[in-house]
Formats: C-alpha cells, structure tokens, sequence
C-alpha cells in the first residue's frame, strides 16, 4: 500500500474526509476509489459514495476478496444511512464471512454491527439482542465499543429500561472520547439527550404535563392505571392488555380515562370511537356492544359502570391517567422516523411500520401538504425527509403501527 493510500485510509479512521480526499481524489485505482467513496459517504453524498464503492468492487481484482468484501461492507452502510432497508443481507453475511475467515475481525465485527442497526430500525429487538450478545468487545477498537454500546442502548430504549440504557451510553461515551471521532461523540450525546428529553405527555384529570422516558418507566411500575396512548394498551404495576389492535375499544378506554373520577357521556363516546357527527339508536345499541366487549377485556385491572348519562371507568386499585404522545398527529409514527433528519424512502417506512407502501405514501402526501414533510428525488431515488420535533425524544412513537393503519 502506497503512502497516499495510508494517508487517507488514516484521515477517514479519525473522521477527516476532507483530508482523505486531498490525497486521493485525482486517483480511480480501486484502493482510491473505495477510500473516495467511504469519504464521499462520511460527506452525505450518499449516491457518489455507492457509485465510487460499486467501481472499486469491480476494479480489484478476484484474488482480492478482502478488499472486495471490504467494499461490500461500506456499501451496506451507506445503504443503511439512506435507509434502504429492502437491500439483501445474503452479500453482507458473505462479505463478513470472507473478512473473519482472513482474519480481519475488526471489519467483521463492523460488518455485524450493520446488521444489528438494520434488525433495530424493523423492529426485530430480539434477533438484534441475539446477535449483539454474541460478539466479544473486549478485542474491539474504541470506536466498534462504542457502536456496541449505542445499541445496546437502542435495545434497552425501546423496552424503556432507562437504567440499561444510561449504563450504556456511559460506556458508549466513553469508547467514543477514546477513538477520538467526533461525529460518533455527538452521536453518543444525542442519544444522551433522549434520556432527558420528553418523552410524552401524563395526562390527568387536574393535569397535562411532559415526563421524561424514566418517569414513564415508573409510571408503568406503578398502580396508576395507565392507558397508554402510545403503545395502544393499558398498564398498571407491570400488567399489559394489548389494544393496539382493537382501536374502538382503545379509543372508548382513552375517552373514559380522561373522563375519570367522573364518567364519559354517550353521544362522545360514540363520537370518538366510531368517528361519527350524528348519533342514531343504532350507534347507541353499537357502543353497548363495544363496552361489553371493553368490560372483559379490562376486568383484571378496572370495572366499567352505567350511569345516566354514559360510563364510568373504576380501576380495582390506584388513580388513572393516560400517557399521550408528545405530538398529537394521525401520522405521528412516521415523523417519528424522520424527525432525526435522515432521508426515508416509502418502502423503507413501511417496512419498519409493518404496513403497506401505499398507505405510507397516502400519509406522507398528507404531511408534504401541512409541510411537514418534504421529498427530495424522483421515482425509486425519492426520499422524504423532516426536521427533528424539537425539544422531544420519539422512543414511544417507534414502537408501535397506528390502530387501523
């Protein structure tokens, strides 16, 4: 390896692109190109950066597997930062296979990694923790601990453990200080902030205020009944009935908590649950059915009571309040997605929102008409993009598809 080609392989090690670039952007031999488009990648110029990775894959020759399994690798990641995530995962296990076999254990672990943040972005939490819980930090570079941590802290974010996840990204920042790259140290405060940042709305009777994620952990814990408007259940002191499928009886469960000590009238149930103007006898026959079916749904945890004018809702034990979202929007799980600034196609959302493409599209045409979206692109380039909500954390809007969606 020549001297110019160590040069720059050194400057995108410690985060300096512009630096790589001097040495070798008037270069198209395959190392160049694949530093180029690692650099190009670092820059957010994510399509020169896939082009430039894709040549030098092709420019080496076939005994030089390492390196093309090392381009295979960078371009999984630049395809992750712009959230294809419909790309097979069949070349990066290859490229991770060919790298371990030859002893290059760092890019290997790298190559991991990728995939870990591919199974978070979907969803899939146990098969990310699976996968992370196999790999050994302790012969890791600084930089590949503190990705570690960072999912790790993903993980335990989402399952709201707060306490795992400060531990966490007190490891992380410390891995991150060591590498001494300073996109990943803001990286790492970022997710920090999220801990202190509001996560939600508590809403009760006499109060409507922000908590934080581990207020909400202890909201859970506690005999508060609590009808989550997040998640789509109702919880108290580690019980959980699912409602996220059920979004009548969800919606009658929320209108009767923000009714609580006293009860919900009729005609607004009716109203909310099954979305009309004008209520008829029918629709009253119809929500007598539904609080039937409520009533045996929350008998674990509350009773529901007639009175004269609509219903009542008595927990067994404790007080009742009702988690909301930080941002009340139909299409809020989506902007959750992209308040971090990161461009998503209307595949990749879907595929994380575990719906189909074209409800995800009819939703982000709805919020590019409020501007709250904007896409840049055209056909299978397109990508949709949106500043971050300000002064919130979204964990609790990633965690679950809207009731109906």
């Amino acid at each position: 390896m020549d001297s110019l080609i160590s040069a720059a392989a050194r400057a995108l090690a410690g985060g300096d692109p512009l630096r790589a670039l001097n040495h070798v952007s008037l270069r198209d031999d395959a190392p160049a190109l694949a530093l180029r488009g690692i650099a190009m990648a670092q820059l957010g110029d994510l399509a020169s950066a896939r082009a430039l990775l894709r040549r030098a894959a092709r420019a080496f020759t076939a005994k030089e597997t390492v390196a093309r399994a090392r381009c295979v690798v960078a371009e999984a990641e630049v395809a992750l930062a712009a959230r294809d995530l419909h790309a097979s995962s069949k070349a990066l296990d290859a490229a991770r296979e060919t790298l371990q076999r030859h002893g290059d254990t760092v890019n290997a672990a790298h190559a991991r990694y990728l995939a870990i943040h591919r199974l978070l972005l979907i969803g899939r939490l146990d098969d990310a923790e699976e996968q992370l819980n196999a790999l050994n930090t302790d012969v890791l570079p600084p930089a590949l601990q503190a990705t570690h941590q960072l999912a790790v802290a993903g993980i335990a974010l989402r399952r709201l453990d707060t306490g795992t996840a400060r531990t966490a990204l007190g490891h992380a920042g410390q891995a991150a200080r060591r590498s001494g790259i300073a996109a990943l140290i803001n990286e790492v405060d970022k997710a920090a902030r999220a801990l202190r940042a509001p996560a939600a709305r508590l809403v009760t009777h006499d109060e409507d205020r922000p908590v934080r994620l581990d207020e909400v952990e202890a909201l859970f814990a506690s005999p508060t009944l609590m009808v989550d408007a997040c998640r789509y259940s109702v919880r108290q002191a580690g019980a959980v009935i699912e409602l996220a499928t059920r979004p009548v009886l969800f919606t009658l469960a929320r209108t009767l908590a923000e009714a609580w000590p006293g009860d919900a009238r009729r005609d607004t149930l009716i109203e909310r649950a099954f979305r009309l103007r004008q209520v008829e006898e029918s629709h009253r026959a119809r929500l007598r059915v539904e609080i039937g079916r409520l009533r045996k749904a929350l008998r674990p945890l509350a009773r529901l009571h007639a009175t004269r004018h609509g219903f009542k809702l008595e927990p067994l034990t404790g007080d009742v309040a009702v988690l909301a979202r930080p941002v009340e929007d139909k299409h809020a799980p989506i902007l959750a997605f992209l308040s971090n600034g990161e461009a998503w196609s209307s595949s990749a959302l879907a595929l994380a929102l575990g719906t189909s493409q074209r409800t995800v599209q009819r939703a982000l045409d709805a919020l590019a008409n409020a501007g709250k979206v904007e896409a840049t692109g055209q056909g299978r380039a397109r990508r949709w993009v949106a500043s971050p909500v300000l002064g919130f954390t979204t964990t609790l809007l990633l965690t679950a598809p809207l009731p109906g969606g």
